[in-house]
């Protein structure tokens, strides 16, 4: 008998989806394994032992011992074969040959070669491991409460051991339901989408919803739709050019209200700065010092941003602590030859034994020097933060980190932050969020299939910026800036917050109006007159013209559709004239349903194969610095939905490698585009010196980031 196991347990195969639940006595497993079968119209396999050892008992054999084993696993094991065949898609089981393999090594510390190869050989769709959260109860044959933690504990490696799927349920039997019930519908859809079980944990640890997959996998095969280009959005014709007097009166408008309101300014922080370094990073790896000089390479590479850095190395905000560290180093440093000096204090400043700042983010660099301290990026939005995102003497700092670069944040943060306080008199709260693994993206190969790493195992990448729609959404405040982490000024703190309070005014002005409108059109005497003036508002101030069937509503339709077209967030954009920095761009774009929107887009969402559409590209007159008020609560002080307000088919798909291997990866729509496509926006033209960022190292010799 005990030599058919093996081929016993593997005949069970069959293409019902098989759930084990898994796990010590008395932890609920015959309670989950009839809720999941009553739920799911199915059968269940009871545990096989329990009669067995009964009639054991009753029969006056004894109680269970070693020899008892191999019985109990043929007999559990032809249940379960016995139950595929009448089960309806799903078939649960009590117990399992593992079982009996843990409780063997467990209780007489040996097990049956034959039960354990049949053990690790026997399949199931996944395992659902039943936590010890529920009390233990005496039936007769259990053996004892004593030492529950030890035995789960050794479940639990078990199944880490022999490599089998499973998740742990906690909570009490209606809580452990529905959890199950959640997970065995995503591993349906994921099993049917063709992943493995393993696949499943994986995405399901990451926590991203299955039907999101489904969406990223649509994209992959079939592309994703270009956005169309109608002009370029340009002053008096969707973008407002303000006086200076202008501005100043938005500024006493924003000053005047802000008390009213919870501010906050939100800054996305985790980007590395490798692209910052990266000519630096390309000469360490192509130049030989001991048969080039810097001077052949740079002809030999026409690396004119390499000639640039040496230069101007000692105006560098770094340049003494490296310098005083080469010396530390190197003893005899201030008598090599110039071309060695230059190599070392690059190889330094990019060593990860040093200064190792290719690595590291960009937030926590030294950006500015002052004649009593450096400054990073983080210091000068916390001393912007207290000039223009202050009410009622509070100023909140919002930062989205890389989790293992947090502490390097609060190091900087707690340093300086005490002094701002004191200049500002005000007191400011600095939080910090990441952004969510369930954001994460399966990444392809070109053949559109889940890309895999050498393990076999799924590869995730990040979902980009747009992303961090998630974590702005998390936030509470009425007015939230937005700024980038990279683009900082050393001389310009003053105008530059008076350019922004101002953008914060032309917001707050534009949610006066419009909440003065909903609230009209919540009462039951909205009159046609009403209609008309919000029409021209809506044309004139929000740049959104609805269609003339409009006019053919009744009236109660027509206010619904207003309603609809007012209650959404708003952001006021400041943009630049366009003087040839990459990035995206405020474009008037034909949506969908035939309408046309104010946006910002990106060279990569536009089909630069159509000519007429790269000629309305070129045509562009100014350009995104990021500089964004938003306003996220509606006219009841409700928190808009901000997920609700994405245009999903604005994403990106990025080409990447892995490994010497080609792969392909869906981006999330940006922050500031597809994630606010259906948002209200308004383009304001701001002056260039609002926007000083810093795309290399060599941007910090521009005199916006030098002392005067």
């Amino acid at each position: 008998m005990e030599e058919n196991l093996e081929q016993l347990a593997k005949s069970g195969a069959s293409p019902i989806i098989k759930i084990a639940i898994f796990g010590p006595e008395s932890t609920g497993k015959t309670t989950l394994a009839t809720q999941l079968a009553e739920y799911y119209k199915t059968v269940w396999v009871p545990e096989f032992a329990r009669d067995y050892l009964q009639e054991k008992l009753d029969s006056g054999r004894g109680i269970c011992d070693i020899d008892d084993m191999l019985p109990i696993a043929y007999g559990q094991t032809k249940l379960e074969n016995e139950g595929a065949l009448v089960a309806n898609e799903y078939l649960f089981c009590d117990t399992n040959l593992l079982v009996t393999k843990v409780f063997s090594e467990l209780y007489y510390n040996f097990c049956d070669s034959l039960l354990d190869k049949a053990a690790r050989a026997h399949q199931y769709d996944l395992f659902f491991l039943t936590d010890i959260d529920v009390p233990w109860e005496d039936d007769g044959l259990r053996d004892s409460p004593d030492g529950r933690e030890d035995i789960f504990g050794a479940f639990k490696q078990s199944l880490i051991d022999n490599k089998k799927p499973f998740i742990t349920i906690s909570g009490d039997k209606e809580t452990r339901l529905k959890k199950a019930v959640a997970i065995i519908e995503d591993l349906t859809t994921a099993l049917r989408m063709g992943f493995t079980s393993y696949d499943f944990l994986q995405i399901h640890e990451h926590g991203i919803p299955l039907e999101n997959i489904k969406k990223q996998f649509d994209f992959y095969k079939k592309g994703i739709s270009k956005s169309v280009l109608v002009n370029p959005a340009t002053v008096n014709n969707g973008i407002l050019k303000l006086q200076e007097s202008d501005f100043e009166q938005k500024t006493s408008f924003f000053d005047v209200n802000k008390s009213k309101l919870k501010l906050k300014k939100f800054v996305p922080a985790s980007g590395a700065a490798t692209r910052m370094f990266k000519f630096l990073s390309a000469f360490l790896n192509e130049f030989d010092i001991e048969n080039e000089s810097i001077n052949a390479y740079i002809n030999r590479k026409k690396d004119t941003e390499l000639s640039l850095f040496i230069v101007g190395m000692d105006k560098f905000p770094f340049f003494e602590e490296v310098y005083k560290k080469l010396k530390e180093v190197y003893p005899d440093f201030d008598s090599l030859p110039r071309d060695y000096k230059n190599y070392y204090f690059i190889k330094m400043l990019l060593s990860p034994e040093y200064f190792n700042y290719a690595n590291k983010p960009k937030g926590i660099l030294p950006f500015h020097r002052y004649k009593d301290h450096i400054a990073a990026p983080i210091q000068e939005h916390l001393y912007e933060c207290a000039f223009y995102a202050t009410s009622n003497n509070q100023s909140d700092l919002h930062l989205t980190v890389s989790e293992n670069h947090q502490a390097q944040f609060e190091e900087i943060v707690e340093k300086v932050k005490g002094e701002i306080e004191v200049k500002s008199n005000s007191t400011i709260h600095v939080s910090y969020s990441y952004q969510k693994k369930e954001t994460d993206i399966v990444a392809v190969d070109l053949d559109n299939k889940p890309f895999r790493d050498e393990n076999g195992m799924l590869v995730f990448r990040p979902g980009g910026h747009g992303a961090l729609i998630e974590n702005l959404n998390a936030i509470d405040a009425d007015v939230v800036f937005i700024k980038n982490i990279d683009n900082v000024s050393q001389n310009n703190i003053k105008p530059v917050s008076f350019y922004k309070k101002a953008l914060a005014g032309v917001l707050i002005e534009l949610q006066h109006q419009i909440f003065e409108y909903l609230k009209e059109l919540d009462s039951d005497e909205t009159a046609p007159e009403k209609i008309n003036e919000i029409l021209v508002f809506l044309k004139n101030e929000l740049n959104i013209e609805l269609n003339d069937d409009f006019h053919k509503f009744r009236l109660k339709n027509q206010i619904s559709k207003l309603k609809e077209t007012l209650n959404r967030p708003i952001r006021v954009c400041g943009m630049v004239k366009n003087e040839g920095e990459p990035g995206g761009g405020p474009f008037w774009v034909m949506g969908a349903d035939g309408r046309q929107s104010l946006q910002i887009v990106e060279t990569s969402q536009v089909d630069l194969n159509n000519a007429e559409q790269l000629k309305i590209l070129t045509n562009s007159t100014h350009f995104n610095p990021v500089d964004l008020v938003c306003g996220l609560k509606n006219y009841r002080s409700e928190k808009f939905d901000l997920k609700e307000f994405i245009d999903s088919n604005s994403g990106f798909i990025v080409h990447k490698n892995s490994g010497g291997i080609d792969l392909k990866a869906y981006e999330l729509p940006g922050l500031w585009n597809g994630a606010m496509a259906n948002w209200l926006t308004v383009f304001v033209e701001v002056p260039l010196f609002t926007f000083s960022p810093v795309k290399t190292v060599n941007d910090l010799l521009k005199p916006v980031h030098q002392p005067l």
